[in-house]
């Protein structure tokens, strides 16, 4: 599932693309928290390891929310339907 509506039909979009990148960074950073959160290594330096996944998964985040913003914008502030 994304956060980022794509047009059903027409031409492609200028802000396809950015919708394009959203989709594959939020599906990024929910795979980093997948595997931070399936990871067995336990004690300190496991606990250091998750966090910087979760980070980097945070920052995935945030860039998506960026992209997902700009396209908006693109579309003149207008919500697409999902497709």
């Amino acid at each position: 599932m994304s956060d980022c509506p794509r047009p059903i039909s027409g031409p492609p979009a200028p802000a396809d693309g950015l919708r394009g990148h959203c989709a594959a960074l939020r599906s990024h950073a929910r795979r980093l928290r997948e595997g931070a959160a399936a990871l067995e290594w336990r004690g300190p330096q496991g606990d250091a390891f998750r966090a910087e996944i979760t980070a980097l998964a945070d920052r995935c985040a945030t860039a998506a929310d960026g992209f997902a913003l700009a396209a908006a914008q693109l579309d003149g502030g207008r919500r697409r339907p999902r497709g």
